[in-house]
């Protein structure tokens, strides 16, 4: 029984960083990074103030590793959408569906980018690194699918760097949610058809 209390102890201690990062998540969103006190994150877990500097000796460290911390979405949207399969029609529809489910439609996601806007500027190096490390790649899978479609023959010659324009609808409809609140269920449906068909037709062979 001693045991299983030490092993119960030592699984508490290992959650109680991520914990944090979750409480600061929600405090940062709510009262932004200025107003934030760490003394509503510790009450939030349950810990002394103390505990927090134990995990994150400033709070500008703790606002970085919670901007890390709420990328995870995005990290595991990188993963999958190099799993898509198909043809390349059907990898850039499967890759747009992914990523209205995993950005637009994923409030963790939602509230990085309203941080990112909002703080930004006080953390560019955190920025810029999720920027390194999440965006660009993402962008870069899917201009890889849109150069592969045109070389296959499935795609019209297209603009060079076309990947931000075809995601662009994506976070369109996040920055719309986050300032209107959520959409009606039976919209989004429809707007993620008309950006599909559109992105598709757009990228259409012509035939003579």
């Amino acid at each position: 029984m001693r045991r299983a209390e030490k092993l119960s102890r030592a699984e508490r201690k290992a959650l109680r960083p991520l914990q944090i990062l979750d409480a600061a998540f929600e405090e940062f969103v709510a009262r932004g990074f200025t107003a934030t006190r760490l003394e509503d994150i510790a009450e939030r877990v349950g810990v002394t103030k103390g505990t927090i500097y134990v995990y994150f000796p400033t709070k500008d460290d703790l606002f970085a590793a919670t901007i890390r911390h709420i990328s995870k979405p995005l990290e595991d949207l990188l993963r999958d959408s190099k799993e898509v399969s198909g043809n390349y029609r059907e990898k850039i529809s499967n890759m747009l569906q992914l990523f209205y489910e995993r950005i637009s439609g994923d409030r963790h996601s939602r509230e990085l980018v309203r941080l990112v806007i909002s703080e930004g500027s006080r953390f560019p190096s955190v920025v810029s690194d999720h920027h390194d490390e999440l965006i660009a790649p993402l962008l870069g899978l899917t201009q890889a699918v849109i150069d592969e479609g045109v070389a296959a023959g499935e795609f019209r010659d297209a603009p060079a760097a076309l990947a931000s324009v075809v995601v662009a609808p994506v976070i369109a409809n996040m920055v719309e949610t986050l300032i209107f609140g959520q959409p009606r269920a039976d919209d989004v449906p429809a707007y993620i058809r008309a950006h599909v068909d559109l992105v598709l037709n757009g990228l259409a062979v012509t035939r003579s």
